[in-house]
């Protein structure tokens, strides 16, 4: 993994967290316990903070950015951010799922236990409440999340914990 430090603020990441060695995690970034970055993730605090809470996962090529003078990244508990993801100074609150290739903008909010569809653009300011599943380019509310995906959602998080655990461990 590359750490780096911007301005001489250099990413907090707790013990427990695991960061794949090509990630690169830069500048002004906390990473909570039993979290997750993966292979070829780019995390850049410089012109603003990302906080990522416990047990959540960054996945393969996702990007975490903020904008200056606006807002950082806050990321909360037990979120999944798929593959290729892109997050842009907005805000994910706990136990949610980001599909493959979702882009979320300045200032969107994804209120706790929300899913937002692969490929999906979330546009800025816009809020996906908690228990719906959005998609579509700009994203629209597709409809209420059913019982099993809201119960996916702290598995796929559990899932991910495990997976790293296994990385972690020589």
């Amino acid at each position: 993994m590359t750490v780096m430090k911007y301005k001489d603020i250099l990413p907090t990441i707790h013990d427990s967290a695991w960061i794949a060695d090509n990630a690169m995690v830069a500048g002004d970034v906390e990473i909570g316990e039993q979290s997750s970055v993966w292979f070829g993730v780019q995390m850049r605090g410089d012109v603003h903070e990302i906080r990522i809470g416990a047990r959540t996962n960054i996945q393969d090529n996702a990007v975490v950015h903020v904008t200056r003078n606006l807002s950082g990244t806050y990321i909360g508990d037990d979120v999944t951010i798929g593959h290729g993801a892109i997050l842009h100074a907005c805000t994910v609150h706990n136990r949610c799922l980001i599909g493959m290739g979702a882009i979320i903008l300045d200032e969107a909010v994804i209120e706790e236990g929300a899913m937002v569809a692969a490929g999906a653009l979330v546009p800025p300011h816009k809020v996906v409440k908690s228990g719906e599943l959005w998609g579509g380019s700009p994203a629209k509310l597709m409809r209420e999340m059913t019982e099993a995906e809201r119960n996916f959602l702290q598995v796929s998080a559990d899932n991910y914990v495990r997976l790293a655990a296994e990385y972690k461990t020589p």
